[in-house]
């Protein structure tokens, strides 16, 4: 594979460049050696984002992880690459398409994951009244990306969740 990596608003030094090459190169058994990896690295105020882009033949196979370190961004974005890289694959198997950007040894490989959702775990916990403002600040104590409460001015159950642009959304049921 060929990497052309650039980066915007941050230096790429050769300990990105290296570990995007090792992350990256993981997935050059899937891809002839004339694949280009286009691999952009940004930073905006504290968050660490990567984006590739990698066109193959009659599509294109692209991720964007953000993150507050550039190499944890590379290593969620190598699994997401690696997912749509799968799902890709039994797409081209399906429709019996020209696979020429891909190996034949990952075209011949037996897919040991399944595609079906699995749910591995459940979790209970009581909900609360309270309003959507103190429920963002319950999801920014627990660091998670959403929070699950009983609004307490409708009554019913609403979800924060953290944008992409760092704002926060709500979601209500419509009656």
């Amino acid at each position: 594979m060929q990497y052309i990596i650039s980066g915007k608003n941050i230096d790429i030094t050769e300990g990105l460049r290296a570990a995007v090459q090792e992350k990256l190169g993981k997935l050059g058994r899937y891809f002839n050696d004339s694949t280009e990896v286009h691999v952009t690295m940004s930073v905006e105020k504290e968050r660490q984002k990567i984006e590739v882009t990698i066109p193959v033949k009659g599509s294109v196979i692209r991720a964007e992880e953000v993150s507050d370190d550039m190499y944890v961004s590379i290593d969620l974005v190598e699994d997401v690459i690696e997912r749509q890289l799968r799902k890709h694959k039994n797409k081209l198997i399906q429709q019996q398409q020209s696979s020429s950007a891909f190996s034949k040894m990952f075209l011949d490989e037996q897919d040991s994951m399944d595609d079906e959702i699995q749910i591995i775990r459940t979790k209970k916990f009581a909900i609360k009244p309270m309003d959507p403002e103190e429920a963002c600040v319950q999801m920014d104590l627990l660091g998670h990306s959403f929070y699950v409460f009983r609004n307490a001015r409708t009554e019913e159950v609403n979800v924060v969740y953290k944008r992409k642009d760092g704002c926060f959304g709500l979601i209500e049921p419509e009656c």
